[in-house]
Parts: structure tokens; C-alpha cells; sequence
């Protein structure tokens, strides 16, 4: 009885009446553009995991992405009305099974039973004026051996192409290469773009459509920060993260430099996260703290989005010191022994500032492609903050790895933030 009563919801919904948004993908003067009924798109996006739509479109924003639909239609018809209402458009993610999560492309019951979800799916949420277009599961290439994912990619494709004739159809690639491209050339045709994954290594994108003989439209539909396999290591393999001040800078580069510099074949990106999560750390991928202020990097995407800087911006940070020494030092201090950190931050607006320290055990996630991590425990130690950037504390007694963190708040809402991973060795 769920489904046909939310579709009777969906038959109430003041959305109805407006009805789908007619989203085409032109070829004009040898240019892919996006148009929304009518009107040129190009997407300026994020993908969403908490911080809420009202900040995004605030910021400049006008679309967002999501991974899956979800279970909970009201739910997510409550997200597609919020959408709309700040007069944003979303990026429909759809579930695929994964095989390094053990689907298997070749039980043709599964994959039947799959392609008949996701036509459900699609059918509940496509006349709603806020979808953008569909996204066909999330790097199903990545750590996967079976090309029979592509056929399915293809039907699925197919599908949406039947049922909703009124969006674009994508999926997303980890990397990609030409034998990956021939591959969706051949098994999924009917795919309207591609979205392209990338994070560090951004700066190859154009040498990586040229030699993948990639010549169709595409989505930037993850990028950011250096990622977390791609960083400097300490002695002890522990991934060193770039502080809330270096991150926004090289935002601003890749996306001036790459993403917006592309109006041939780009359409548009989603900066990845909109919110925040743990991923080797709570602070690496998120451009929002855990308690929900926003860093450095919402400053830049304004920015790059509007060509204009917030009246009131977050505070700047400089890479964290413990006993003077920075993180690629691989810093080892004694177990109980007395030390020393030190951040320089300031902030343009003359905001005064308060520091939270933290220690955290050092994470040992394996996990890959953004699966779920659990935030590693936090230790007590011994601190006294001198409430001017500077804090010293007794090193935990246990050895092991460990995590210092350090996030700067401007009471307005902002902050900064940076890390530093130290091991502590026996007496």
C-alpha cells in the first residue's frame, strides 16, 4: 500500500502541476550546452550530504547531486521540493549494484531484478520539476572485472530513456582510459554524458579526454581536495591532509584552471562534499565542520560560482606545528612527554577567535571509493590552550598513531581547520 499512497502524495504535490522540466543536451557553434526548458545550465554543483540546499543556492549553487534514492519516498519527495523552492535542480543518483560489494553480473535474475527497481524508481520521482538528470550508480568501475556491468549500465540507460524521455542519462567513472570508454561505447550507447571523477590528479583531464577518445558531453561529478591516496605519507604510511586554507586554494586553481576553462565538452561539476564525513579523517572531504560551520573552501566555491566573496569569510590557517616540526617531519614525540602545538591563523574581518583542540586515535580504514568509516576514537589528554593559536598537553602513555586536530572559529559562523598525524614511542 506505500507506493500508491505516495504516488497519490506525489498526484497533491503543488509541483505537479508545473510538471517536468524538459532538459536537453545541444550541440551549438561545436559546443555541448545543457539547456533547462530552454534556457543554457551549466552546472554548479556540490554534492549533498547535510549542509542543505538553502546554503548552497545561497552560496551560489544551482544544482545538487545525491549517490541512491533512498528507501523512504516522502523523504525524498521532501528533498525535491526543498530543491525546488530554493530553485535548485538535482542530479538523481540510482543504486547499482557494485561487484567489489559481491553483485554479480552475471546472475541474470539479479540484474533483472535490479533494472525493474530502478524503473520504479524512476517512474515515482520523474515529472518532478527538480530533477536534473538520472545518475547511473557511482564508479562501478572501480576495483571490478566483469564487463557485463556496462550492458546492464546500457539497459538501465535504455530504460530511463522509455520511461522519462525528458532528462539525461549519465554514469560515473573512477578515472577513465580509452579501453574503459570503447567498453562504454560498445555496451551502453545510449548514455547522454559521462561523469567524471577525479581529485589530485584533475589537472590530466584534458590530456584524459584526448587519449581516451572521449569527444561527448560531460559532468565533473566529484572533485576536490587532494585525495587521501593520492597525499605525502608520513614514516608511518598515516596520509597527510592539507589544511582548511591550502584546500581552498587549490579549489579555486581546479576549477578556474580545469572545470571552467572547458565550455566544449564540460557542463558543469560537483564539488565534492556539501556537508561532512569521515573518510580517513572527519575534516578531509567536507567543506563544512562537523558542527556545521562552514571553511575556507565554501568561500572559494562562492567565489568561483559569483565571482564575488562573502561580506564576512572564514578565517585563514597555516599549516599545524607540533614541536615545530609539520606533518611530512613525521613527527614521534614520547609517551607522557610534554608537547607543544602551534597554528597561525587570522581572519580578514577581525573576528576574534576561538581554537578547539582534539586528539583522535589514527583511523585504520582500508575502505575505498567512499564507503562507510567509522570516526576513530577520541583520547583524552592532558591540555591547557593558551587561547592564542598555541596548546601544549601530555602526549598519550599508549604507543601508537595518533591525530591532533585543530579547528579556528570565528563566531560567525566559520572556521578553519587543519591536522597533524604524530606517533608516540614507548619511554
Amino acid at each position: 500500500m506505500r507506493i500508491p499512497m505516495m504516488l497519490l502524495l506525489l498526484a497533491l504535490s503543488p509541483w505537479a502541476i508545473a510538471g517536468p522540466s524538459q532538459v536537453r543536451i545541444t550541440q551549438e557553434e561545436g559546443r555541448y550546452v545543457l539547456r533547462v526548458d530552454g534556457q543554457p545550465f551549466r552546472v554548479k554543483g556540490a554534492g549533498m550530504a547535510g549542509a542543505g540546499p538553502e546554503a548552497l543556492a545561497a552560496r551560489g549553487g544551482n544544482s545538487f547531486r545525491t549517490w541512491d534514492t533512498g528507501t523512504d519516498v516522502a523523504e525524498v519527495r521532501a528533498m525535491l521540493d526543498r530543491a525546488q523552492r530554493n530553485g535548485l535542480k538535482i542530479a538523481m543518483g540510482i543504486a547499482v549494484g557494485n561487484e567489489r560489494h559481491g553483485f554479480d553480473y552475471d546472475d541474470d535474475a539479479a540484474v533483472a531484478a535490479q533494472l525493474d527497481r530502478i524503473r520504479d524508481e524512476v517512474n515515482l520521482y520523474k515529472d518532478h520539476p527538480a530533477v536534473l538528470m538520472w545518475v547511473v550508480g557511482n564508479e562501478l568501475n572501480l576495483h571490478y572485472s566483469n564487463p557485463k556491468v556496462w550492458n546492464a549500465v546500457g539497459a538501465i540507460s535504455d530504460m530511463i530513456h522509455r520511461e522519462d524521455p525528458n532528462h539525461p542519462v549519465m554514469t560515473t567513472l573512477a578515472g577513465f582510459d580509452k579501453p574503459l570508454i570503447d567498453l562504454l561505447k560498445a555496451r551502453a550507447p545510449s548514455l547522454d554524458l559521462i561523469g567524471i571523477q577525479l581529485y589530485g590528479d584533475i589537472g590530466a583531464l584534458p590530456e584524459k579526454l584526448r587519449t581516451s577518445g572521449w569527444t561527448g558531453p560531460y559532468v565533473v561529478t566529484e572533485w576536490g581536495p587532494t585525495g587521501h591516496w593520492e597525499s605525502p605519507l608520513t614514516a608511518w604510511k598515516a596520509p597527510i591532509e592539507d589544511d582548511a586554507t591550502r584546500k581552498a586554494q587549490l579549489l579555486q586553481q581546479r576549477y578556474e584552471r580545469v572545470i571552467a576553462a572547458d565550455t566544449v565538452q564540460g557542463l558543469g561539476s560537483y564539488v565534492f562534499l556539501w556537508g561532512n564525513k569521515q573518510e580517513r579523517t572527519p575534516t578531509w572531504y567536507g567543506l563544512f565542520l562537523p558542527g556545521g560551520e562552514s571553511t575556507p573552501a565554501v568561500d572559494a566555491m562562492q567565489y568561483v560560482w559569483t565571482g564575488a566573496w562573502p561580506k564576512n569569510r572564514a578565517p585563514s590557517i597555516a599549516p599545524l606545528r607540533l614541536d615545530g616540526r609539520v606533518a611530512t617531519d613525521s613527527v614521534t614525540v614520547r609517551a607522557g612527554a610534554a608537547a607543544f602545538a602551534k597554528i597561525e591563523a587570522r581572519d580578514v574581518d577581525g573576528d576574534p577567535l576561538q581554537y578547539r583542540w582534539t586528539v583522535l586515535h589514527e583511523s585504520t580504514a582500508t575502505s575505498i571509493g567512499g564507503d562507510r568509516e567509522d570516526v576513530p576514537d577520541k583520547v583524552d589528554v592532558a591540555a591547557k590552550d593558551d587561547g592564542q593559536g598555541g596548546m601544549r598537553f601530555d602526549a598519550p602513555e599508549k604507543p601508537g598513531t595518533y591525530r591532533l586536530f585543530v579547528e579556528v572559529l570565528d563566531g560567525q559562523g566559520h572556521a578553519a581547520y587543519a591536522n597533524l598525524p604524530f606517533r608516540v614511542e614507548g619511554r
